[in-house]
């Protein structure tokens, strides 16, 4: 089943969509937290993949606060690169902590999301976000997975990487081999830290891989390592969600 509905934030009005399985719910709940380019048809259809499961998988809309933008990527030029980090550099990690928050609330509401643990995916920009949300809100989100995050350990004094010692769920990262938007020395960095608050986790990188490999709309597409993340995503969410 889908539906796409609004959820209301201190800020303005979230457009989401959702997709869950027939059948008797309610459903643990994923929060798919969209990459740079945004809300597509691609997204959507990596919701359904993840309902596909047996979850309450929702994707918010994070541009909202821009209004409703769409980049058609099949026609990507470099005006809308420069729109597309625009757009990436408008959201922090608080308007995200605040989003999930509301969308928190909406699904209050929903007989077919529990409103028991959970986990979240996030591409992109949005290995922060999901840093984010698993320290702010512990102990909902128990599975938390990340693919090719960026911004994760930075020396601002909202990292993400910060909040460390209040996350309690388990955390997947996965990073490509080449990827000019993760430092060197990140991985390193993100492990110590994990370790050192007895963080659950694990930090993979895929050989031969490049920013951006698990979408299979673009040229960087590679196939048998986004397969094998779906496969550990999906064996992370049924041991610890069922």
């Amino acid at each position: 089943m889908e539906r796409e509905f609004n959820v209301t934030t201190p800020d303005s009005t979230m457009p989401c969509f959702a997709a869950w399985p027939d059948g008797d719910g309610p459903h643990p709940v994923i929060v798919l937290y969209m990459d740079a380019p945004g809300i597509r048809e691609e997204l959507y259809n990596f919701t359904r993949r993840i309902a596909s499961q047996g979850y309450y998988a929702i994707l918010p809309d994070l541009y909202y606060r821009l209004g409703t933008h769409r980049f058609n990527l099949a026609n990507r030029t470099e005006k809308m690169t420069e729109m597309i980090f625009a757009a990436w550099h408008s959201l922090t990690n608080a308007d995200v902590v605040s989003d999930t928050n509301a969308l928190l609330d909406a699904l209050g509401d929903d007989e077919a999301a529990s409103d028991g643990p959970m986990g979240c995916v996030g591409y992109c920009m949005s290995g922060a976000f999901i840093t984010a949300v698993a320290g702010s809100f512990p102990d909902r989100f128990v599975a938390n997975v990340s693919l090719y995050g960026v911004w994760i350990v930075t020396d601002k004094p909202d990292s993400p990487h910060l909040l460390a010692p209040q996350i309690e769920g388990e955390m997947y990262y996965a990073f490509a081999e080449h990827d000019r938007w993760v430092p060197e020395g990140l991985t390193d960095d993100l492990a110590a830290t994990l370790t050192k608050n007895g963080v659950p986790h694990k930090i993979e990188i895929f050989p031969g891989t490049e920013h951006g490999f698990a979408f299979p709309e673009r040229e960087v597409f590679h196939e048998p390592s986004a397969e094998i993340v779906w496969e550990r995503m999906f064996k992370l969410y049924a041991r610890v969600l069922g």
